[in-house]
Protein backbone atom coordinates (compact mmCIF):
# COMPACT_ATOMS: atom_id res chain seq x y z
CA UNK A 1 0.00 0.00 0.00
CA UNK A 2 0.98 3.35 -0.73
CA UNK A 3 1.52 5.58 2.10
CA UNK A 4 -1.68 7.68 0.99
CA UNK A 5 -3.46 4.85 1.24
CA UNK A 6 -2.69 3.50 4.67
CA UNK A 7 -3.59 7.10 5.55
CA UNK A 8 -6.68 6.59 4.05
CA UNK A 9 -7.36 3.01 5.64
CA UNK A 10 -6.17 4.17 9.39
CA UNK A 11 -8.84 7.46 9.28
CA UNK A 12 -11.36 4.62 8.21
CA UNK A 13 -10.59 2.29 10.80
CA UNK A 14 -10.32 5.56 13.91
CA UNK A 15 -13.59 6.43 12.49
CA UNK A 16 -15.63 3.25 12.74
CA UNK A 17 -14.41 2.85 15.90
CA UNK A 18 -12.21 -0.37 14.32
CA UNK A 19 -8.84 0.36 16.72
CA UNK A 20 -7.74 -3.52 17.11
CA UNK A 21 -8.35 -3.75 13.14
CA UNK A 22 -6.64 -0.38 13.07
CA UNK A 23 -3.24 -1.81 14.59
CA UNK A 24 -3.09 -4.46 11.65
CA UNK A 25 -1.33 -1.58 9.69
CA UNK A 26 1.42 -1.82 12.34
CA UNK A 27 4.45 -3.00 11.35
CA UNK A 28 5.60 -5.98 13.54
CA UNK A 29 8.43 -3.72 14.55
CA UNK A 30 6.47 -0.69 14.91
CA UNK A 31 7.89 2.06 17.54
CA UNK A 32 5.00 4.22 19.27
CA UNK A 33 6.40 7.39 20.91
CA UNK A 34 4.20 9.53 23.47
CA UNK A 35 5.19 12.25 24.63
CA UNK A 36 8.29 13.01 27.11
CA UNK A 37 7.48 12.33 30.75
CA UNK A 38 4.43 10.28 29.71
CA UNK A 39 4.65 6.33 31.33
CA UNK A 40 5.69 4.42 28.22
CA UNK A 41 7.34 6.72 26.55
CA UNK A 42 8.70 4.86 24.03
CA UNK A 43 7.07 1.38 23.10
CA UNK A 44 8.81 -1.14 20.69
CA UNK A 45 7.00 -3.69 18.50
CA UNK A 46 3.22 -4.30 17.57
CA UNK A 47 2.71 -6.69 20.53
CA UNK A 48 3.67 -4.20 23.69
CA UNK A 49 1.82 -1.54 21.35
CA UNK A 50 -1.41 -3.58 21.62
CA UNK A 51 -1.03 -3.84 25.41
CA UNK A 52 -0.30 -0.59 25.94
CA UNK A 53 -3.71 0.48 23.78
CA UNK A 54 -5.46 -2.27 25.55
CA UNK A 55 -4.42 -0.68 29.23
CA UNK A 56 -4.92 2.69 27.87
CA UNK A 57 -8.77 1.47 26.57
CA UNK A 58 -9.48 -0.76 30.53
CA UNK A 59 -8.51 2.93 32.30
CA UNK A 60 -11.18 4.63 30.32
CA UNK A 61 -14.59 4.80 31.70
CA UNK A 62 -16.76 6.62 29.28
CA UNK A 63 -16.29 7.54 26.13
CA UNK A 64 -18.05 10.73 25.14
CA UNK A 65 -16.93 11.35 21.72
CA UNK A 66 -13.61 12.48 19.49
CA UNK A 67 -13.13 13.40 15.70
CA UNK A 68 -10.44 11.93 13.60
CA UNK A 69 -9.41 14.66 10.75
CA UNK A 70 -8.26 14.00 7.06
CA UNK A 71 -4.62 12.71 7.05
CA UNK A 72 -2.16 15.25 5.69
CA UNK A 73 0.59 12.77 3.20
CA UNK A 74 3.99 14.04 2.62
CA UNK A 75 6.37 11.48 0.67
CA UNK A 76 6.41 8.57 4.10
CA UNK A 77 5.06 10.35 6.68
CA UNK A 78 0.94 11.36 7.06
CA UNK A 79 -0.25 13.36 10.21
CA UNK A 80 -4.11 13.17 11.37
CA UNK A 81 -5.59 15.38 13.88
CA UNK A 82 -7.93 13.90 16.56
CA UNK A 83 -9.25 14.46 19.50
CA UNK A 84 -11.47 12.05 22.45
CA UNK A 85 -13.36 13.01 25.21
CA UNK A 86 -13.33 10.07 27.58
CA UNK A 87 -13.67 10.05 31.28
CA UNK A 88 -11.17 8.01 32.99
CA UNK A 89 -11.62 5.90 35.58
CA UNK A 90 -10.40 7.83 39.23
CA UNK A 91 -8.80 10.41 36.96
CA UNK A 92 -12.42 12.35 35.82
CA UNK A 93 -13.37 13.82 32.23
CA UNK A 94 -10.71 14.83 29.76
CA UNK A 95 -10.96 16.17 26.38
CA UNK A 96 -7.62 16.02 24.60
CA UNK A 97 -6.16 16.77 21.02
CA UNK A 98 -3.22 15.73 19.82
CA UNK A 99 -1.28 15.07 16.38
CA UNK A 100 -0.50 11.67 15.27
CA UNK A 101 2.44 11.94 12.76
CA UNK A 102 2.76 8.28 11.30
CA UNK A 103 6.26 6.89 9.17
CA UNK A 104 5.39 4.46 6.42
CA UNK A 105 8.01 1.66 4.96
CA UNK A 106 7.04 -1.01 2.91
CA UNK A 107 3.02 -0.33 3.28
CA UNK A 108 2.74 -0.38 6.59
CA UNK A 109 3.11 1.51 9.64
CA UNK A 110 6.65 1.37 10.96
CA UNK A 111 6.40 4.62 13.79
CA UNK A 112 3.39 6.83 15.61
CA UNK A 113 4.45 9.54 17.59
CA UNK A 114 1.94 11.41 19.05
CA UNK A 115 1.79 15.27 20.02
CA UNK A 116 -0.50 16.13 23.09
CA UNK A 117 -0.60 18.54 26.68
CA UNK A 118 1.05 15.62 28.80
CA UNK A 119 -0.06 17.74 31.97
CA UNK A 120 -3.68 16.76 31.32
CA UNK A 121 -2.61 13.10 32.42
CA UNK A 122 0.13 14.86 35.31
CA UNK A 123 3.34 14.97 32.89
Amino acid sequence: MTTQEVADKLVNLCREGKHQEAYGLYADDAVSVEMAGVPNEVTQGIDNILKGFEQWAESVEERHGGTVGDPVVMDNHFVVPMTSDVTFKGMGRCNMQELCMYQVENGKIKKAQFFYDPSMFGG
